[in-house]
């Protein structure tokens, strides 16, 4: 039977700038029981900016929580549950204007929510695409995440590097040694759009430690764009791991 529901909302204007790493670098954010889910055998982190909207938490739309840009940096594992593999996302960081937001997941989910200063732009390039810009304030700076990408929107290709990104379906969280959060998140097939140019300009050691800074500095091996997606985020379940053989 499906969790009850915590978060509904609509996911828009994805931009993900996806880096090879070396795994290594993984090992301390990685969720007991849970393994990397390569692509071609290579580690990927992704950059990812977007807006919810329309944002209900327990079927209410909280004042001044309803639409608002998010900002993360996130990796692909799986988890084998009996007789299938769960694929899905762990997040090193994200970054949100609300603070309460950041309360609420880092509190239930286990989440690695900040709150700091966002705002993000949409304009038309008058050639058949769209720039999209997010920015967010560190330490007295803007960092800036965003790309220009067609406005004409293909479905996702089975098989391909954007099915692989994008369709991860659950959500995992380190607890300790031997637990882990596990939360289903549900959606649609994307659509996306070709990207023909990127911009990203951040503080990579100050928010994400130096560890990341060689792998994110250097060009991203694909840039993505995906169109909006409803979502629906259930309430997290604990998986605990008995012994290391188990992982």
């Amino acid at each position: 039977m499906a969790k009850r529901q915590f978060l509904r909302a609509q996911w828009k204007n994805l931009v993900m700038l996806n880096y090879e790493v070396d795994p290594q670098i993984l090992d301390a954010y990685l969720p007991p029981g849970t393994v990397l889910d390569l692509w071609q055998g290579k580690a990927l982190v992704s950059m990812v900016g977007f807006v919810f909207a329309n944002t209900r938490m327990l079927g209410i739309k909280w004042p001044g929580h309803v639409n608002f840009e998010e900002v993360n940096l996130r990796f692909y594992v799986k988890y084998f549950e009996g007789k299938e593999w769960k694929r899905g996302a762990v997040f090193v960081s994200e970054i949100v204007p609300k603070s309460m937001i950041a309360l609420i997941a880092n509190n239930l989910y286990k989440e690695h929510y900040s709150a700091m200063p966002m705002r993000s732009s949409v304009t038309l390039t008058g050639d058949g695409h769209t720039q999209f810009l997010y920015e967010w304030k560190f330490k007295g700076k803007w960092n800036k995440l965003g790309a220009t990408a067609n406005n004409q929107l293909m479905n996702i290709e089975p098989g391909s590097a954007e099915e692989f990104i994008l369709e991860h379906y659950w959500g995992y969280n380190k607890l300790s040694h031997f637990s882990t959060m596990e939360y289903q998140v549900e959606h649609i097939s994307w659509q996306t759009g070709t990207v023909k140019d990127y911009v990203f300009e951040a503080d990579v050691a100050g928010l994400y430690g130096e560890a990341f800074e060689p792998y994110l500095k250097k060009e991203p091996v694909s840039v993505f764009f995906a169109a909006s997606s409803d979502i629906k985020v259930r309430m997290g379940d604990k998986i605990v791991v008995k012994s290391k053989s188990e992982v």
